[in-house]
């Protein structure tokens, strides 16, 4: 056993528990490195392929994957009790999410598909207050704030004179963001039931099935694309899908789902640095600064104030008791 804290506030922590924790740290930590990259990967696929087929094609690939290493591992079906939220959230967020996010940003400008997508992360909080039973400690909500403005800071910068956006994108980012904090609210619980892997590779199989009307599409449009199109929209599949989303399940069964999504606003300063490093675009004052806040929020909202002991079985102070799902 060691301890954090001092005084009167001294706790007391498993080191399994502690190890644990910081698993679930670095899995999130991949998770978002990699959803920062597919911003990346999607400019060059998506000049190539339409919206649905670029989603079909990501789900494929990300499925193929996925589906290889459940078989590597041998872990089989999930349980019954798993399969509602892994439905849910395969439709969702797999589905839905995918297709009209790329669609939306045919329709606006990236820095105000960016504002609108990170409505998300605040959606979950409140969904996951609401069906998970979560609370929404002061420190996670003062974090959100800050990240939320730093994101807006982002997108205006991001969006500049040339910026555009019809009532159509406005209306599909919306979508895309309630699909995504949906998604991750049913998933939840399913995976108190079944192994990341296995959330992960059912709900990318029902996101891919749900596709499957843009199988034309798709067909058409990888005949005549560039192969370094391709090359992306597989790498989207792989990296972005079939890693991070299976790192993100792993993450999520071990915090609440609204930390979780806080963390998500560690994605537009990863974004800013690698269009910086990887397509020479040099960031603006704002750019930067909205960045910054965008750390600044996530360390903030993961930060854990010093507390009296916590209830047995709890994992953080703010899940015990009360907390649903696990």
């Amino acid at each position: 056993m060691r301890t954090e804290g001092s005084g009167s506030y001294r706790r007391a922590m498993p080191a399994s528990a502690s190890s644990s924790a910081r698993l679930a740290l670095a899995a999130a930590g991949v998770t978002v490195v990699l959803w920062a990259s597919a911003f990346v990967s999607i400019r060059s696929a998506g000049d190539a392929y339409s919206p649905g087929a670029l989603a079909l094609g990501r789900l494929l690939a990300g499925t193929l994957v996925l589906v290889a290493v459940l078989l590597f591992r041998r872990e089989g079906v999930p349980p019954r009790a798993a399969w509602p939220g892994i439905v849910v959230s395969g439709l969702l967020w797999f589905g839905v999410y995918m297709v009209v996010l790329n669609w939306g940003e045919r329709e606006v400008d990236a820095g105000t598909a960016a504002m609108l997508v990170n409505i998300g992360p605040v959606l979950i909080a409140l969904l996951g207050a609401r069906f998970l039973g979560e609370r929404l400690p002061p420190r996670l909500l003062a974090g959100m704030a800050v990240s939320f403005a730093g994101a807006v800071a982002v997108g205006l910068s991001m969006s500049g004179e040339g910026g555009h956006a019809s009532v159509l994108g406005v209306v599909l980012c919306l979508l895309a963001a309630v699909a995504y904090a949906g998604g991750v609210v049913a998933q939840k619980p399913a995976l108190a039931h079944a192994s990341a892997l296995q959330v992960t590779t059912y709900g990318c199989a029902i996101g891919a099935a749900a596709c499957l009307p843009f199988a034309g599409q798709l067909v058409t449009e990888a005949a005549r694309a560039p192969l370094a199109a391709t090359a992306n929209m597989v790498y989207l599949g792989v990296f972005p899908t079939a890693l991070a989303f299976t790192t993100w399940a792993y993450a999520l069964a071990r915090t609440t789902a609204g930390r979780m999504g806080a963390t998500t606003y560690a994605v537009p300063a990863l974004v800013v640095l690698m269009a910086w490093a990887l397509l020479g675009e040099l960031p603006g004052a704002w750019t930067l600064a909205g960045g910054a806040l965008c750390l600044a929020g996530v360390a903030v909202s993961r930060s854990r104030p010093r507390t009296r002991a916590a209830a047995p079985g709890a994992t953080t102070p703010e899940e015990a008791p009360g907390r649903a799902g696990t």
